[in-house]
């Protein structure tokens, strides 16, 4: 697709990060973990090969942030030398391309510098203001190496010191189109050093990101959407965002189910007709549920007023106001509250509540668990997420296939991924009272033992539930049941489980249809 749009890619190449953190809540340990290592070398030069005679590739970009969101000196040394073997490689396949690497701010200077001469660029994510003050860092630490501002955008969270009742200030949608539409030719065309900028974009979502950063919600086109049009090509939007002038909310503590007024105020400069939602977003407990945005339930209009109704949370939340025009732009507001419900004051583990059906396995697409947790002779065993080979409903079923003779073997859809209970994750799936699944196998009386729930009550986050059972599959779609209605739902991390023996012959076995009710 850039082929053909005359795009240049800087070809991203993952390297996975050492502690929890702004990235995911991966754990890996590049002190000890020599298998992981060599697999993550190997994925890093196969990609090389597969691509590098392709004509849309600008660079090879390896690793992001791992410095930030590595512990200590000591495991920094050990990834770097990884990135510096991977890089010394990538000369000797490919001279047409150069390599980069990126940080966030400046935190991976030092270290490139001493360990790894390989790079030809630094790739330098920041954010606001100080992407006018790159270069002059470089300067200071007699680097003269040119760079690429890999992410820019508004004031990220991370950099903001303002709080309402604990909470980060979110610049306004004025402050948002200045940052990018002033800050492109003020802080990074006019550094010599710098040889470009991406400004973030990453998706178009319903999270607490999205307001912030995207140029997309839900949809709609955000101030970041026109502030890049106008940094690029010097052209105002061709259709303003609607402005909220005025967005507040009573200053007390309100129980949930009551009804919250709201002071708003919206211009918008072409006088279209408009559509008020509101949001609320929980700023503590698992990445996931730090992330969502919950609509709210809200009434009025704007002649008589809004209110919203105080949802089940108990703390300080934010409360997005959004406002759409008929163009397909969207205006967002916060302001925060403090709530307080009895039921969310005492929830064991705070992660996202799902209506259901809850489906862990449809098609293979956004899966909300992911296959993460080999055990047993894993290393005889390969997963597909979305296979085509035998599938009952849709396009795509999961099949794990196992080619050795003997031995067991395991496999867990896990939240988040890579962790065996020392994060938090998974998902609130109360009220549910059955789990069920189609599944297959390539040959008749495969046993396996099927269900959920994997992480026990040793670990600091354990599933809640642990259900499964054995069954005996055969080579025709099965539909296969738990019932559930007496578990403790409130935090499955391990959506799906499976485990099963081979006797004399490899086997094949395919699921599809996983789904909480």
């Amino acid at each position: 697709m850039a082929e053909r749009h005359d795009i240049k890619v800087m070809v991203g190449i993952w390297m996975r990060h050492g502690r929890p953190g702004m990235e995911d809540d991966d754990s890996f340990n590049y002190l000890k973990d020599k298998e992981g290592i060599e697999d993550q070398y190997e994925n890093a030069i196969n990609v090389v090969n597969q691509f590098k005679d392709h004509p849309a590739v600008l660079t090879w970009t390896i690793g992001n942030e791992v410095y930030l969101n590595t512990a200590t000196d000591e495991e920094k040394i050990a990834y770097s030398k990884v990135l510096e073997r991977i890089c010394a490689e990538i000369k000797t396949i490919d001279k047409n391309h150069p390599i980069v690497s990126v940080e966030a701010w400046t935190f991976g200077l030092k270290w490139w510098e001493e360990y790894v001469p390989s790079l030809d660029i630094y790739g330098l994510n920041c954010y606001g203001y100080g992407a006018n003050l790159l270069e002059d860092e470089l300067e200071k630490q007699d680097i003269n190496k040119p760079y690429i501002v890999t992410e820019f955008g508004v004031t990220g969270e991370w950099d903001i010191e303002a709080l309402d009742k604990g909470l980060k200030v979110e610049p306004s949608d004025q402050e948002k189109f200045k940052a990018i539409a002033e800050g492109y030719p003020n802080w990074i065309a006019n550094k010599s050093s710098n040889l470009g900028v991406y400004v973030f974009h990453y998706a178009d979502e319903v999270n607490h990101m999205a307001p912030w950063l995207l140029t997309h919600f839900n949809g709609f086109k955000r101030p970041q959407y026109w502030a890049i049009r106008k940094a690029f090509t010097g052209e105002d939007p061709l259709n303003y965002i609607p402005e909220i002038t005025k967005y507040s909310l009573p200053e007390k503590t309100y129980n949930s189910g009551d009804w919250i007024p709201v002071n708003l105020e919206v211009k918008d400069k072409e006088k279209e007709s408009l559509r008020i939602q509101f949001y609320s977003n929980q700023r503590t407990g698992s990445r996931k549920r730090r992330d969502q945005l919950v609509s709210l339930t809200h009434r009025g209009d704007f002649d008589n007023g809004f209110e919203i109704l105080a949802p089940k949370e108990y703390g300080v939340i934010k409360v997005y106001a959004t406002v759409n025009d008929t163009y397909g732009n969207v205006g967002i507001a916060s302001k925060a509250i403090e709530v307080s419900d009895e039921d969310a004051k005492n929830k064991k583990f705070l992660v996202p509540k799902k209506s259901l059906p809850f489906y862990v396995y449809r098609e293979g697409e956004e899966m909300p668990y992911l296959p993460s947790a080999y055990m047993g002779n894993y290393k005889a065993m390969t997963v597909e997420t979305q296979s085509t080979e035998e599938v009952y409903a849709g396009n795509a079923a999961l099949k794990i296939d196992y080619t050795a003779s003997d031995n067991w073997y395991g496999l867990g859809l896990v939240d988040p991924a890579n962790d065996w209970g020392e994060i938090l994750g998974g998902y609130d799936l109360s009220g549910a009272t059955k789990f069920s699944f189609w599944a297959k196998a390539s040959k008749n009386d495969v046993y396996a033992t099927i269900g959920f729930g994997l992480i026990g009550k040793d670990k600091p986050f354990p599933d809640t539930a642990k259900i499964s059972k054995e069954i005996k599959l055969s080579t025709k779609w099965k539909k296969y049941t738990l019932k559930i209605k007496k578990a403790d739902m409130s935090c499955i991390r391990s959506g799906l489980v499976l485990f099963s023996q081979a006797y004399n012959w490899p086997q094949t076995i395919y699921i599809d249809e996983v789904v909480f009710e």
